[in-house]
């Protein structure tokens, strides 16, 4: 095994298959930012979303998708050189994985593409056999790449450094523009009968770490959606009106339930009740 992937293993406490997998899918979430990288992609685009904020910035959850935004629209955007870069460092790296664009609908200004790997055969890969010998052979690993073609204005960027496998650089959008990607999640995300709980615990996150919410942001992004067409700009107070309204509809038990694999210790979601998200509402703070 290569060095500097094992030293990147290091940093996890693997002791189940699950362990195993969460810790193989940041690695190759990292790697793939490495060949993003080398292509300059982030030239062109920055990165944001949960896997940002888990690898960037030290969210203590894991993360599935990798999620990236133009940083001017741009219908033209090709997304399949940048995918070969990624499989390409992948594999230099040793890890035997396949990158295939998505086709998009006609409507659609976001351009997917699928990372894939036998989780089998990536566990062999890093000298874990005896997990892999408990592994369906035909399971795959996959990471979902996205980028918004059309990304809504108001968004801040900054750099941000990785020192592995080598050391590289990353444009992301900074804690209150991605408070606001969240934030638009919470308030606009409808999943049906189904709640995503990694909402919620990054709310809680973001606001017991000071980080304000880009509300300017926050407002560009409802408009954009369709959830917002007020003639005035989006206020604190109305902002607030509407968390209050979300909070009141969440169903608190079916959030814990979906997050819970992906916490280091499902432990820290017990105490989320109602009273809890109200609490933490009123700790929030505004960036205008």
């Amino acid at each position: 095994m290569n060095p500097a992937i094992a030293s990147m293993l290091d940093r996890y406490d693997r002791r189940s298959a699950d362990d195993h997998v969460n810790a193989l899918r940041e690695i190759l979430q990292e790697i793939a930012l490495c060949g993003l990288w080398r292509a300059k992609f982030f030239e062109h685009a920055a990165f944001y979303g949960g896997t940002a904020l888990r690898v960037l910035y030290g969210l203590d959850r894991f993360s599935e998708d990798m999620d990236f935004s133009l940083l001017a629209p741009a219908e033209d955007f090709d997304l399949v050189p940048y995918c070969g870069a990624v499989e390409e460092e992948l594999r230099a790296w040793g890890f035997p994985t396949t990158v295939e664009v998505k086709q998009k609908t006609a409507r659609s200004a976001i351009e997917s593409a699928f990372l894939k790997a036998n989780t089998q055969l990536l566990l062999l890969t890093i000298e874990a056999g005896e997990v892999a010998s408990a592994i369906h052979g035909r399971r795959e690993l996959k990471i979902k790449l996205e980028v918004d073609t059309d990304p809504p204005p108001g968004f801040s960027t900054e750099t941000k450094y990785l020192l592995q496998p080598i050391p590289f650089s990353v444009k992301a959008y900074d804690p209150p523009s991605l408070f606001a990607g969240k934030m638009h999640a919470i308030l606009c995300r409808r999943w049906g009968t189904r709640v995503k709980g990694r909402d919620w615990y990054d709310l809680v996150w973001y606001v017991g770490r000071g980080a304000p919410l880009d509300l300017s942001h926050l407002e560009a992004r409802m408009r954009q959606s369709g959830h917002y067409d007020d003639h005035a700009a989006l206020d604190e107070s109305t902002f607030r009106s509407l968390l209050a309204a979300r909070i009141d509809d969440l169903d608190v038990a079916a959030a814990r339930s979906e997050v819970e694999r992906f916490l280091v210790d499902p432990a820290t979601a017990r105490v989320w009740s109602p009273e809890f998200f109200r609490a933490v509402a009123q700790r929030l703070s505004i960036q205008r």
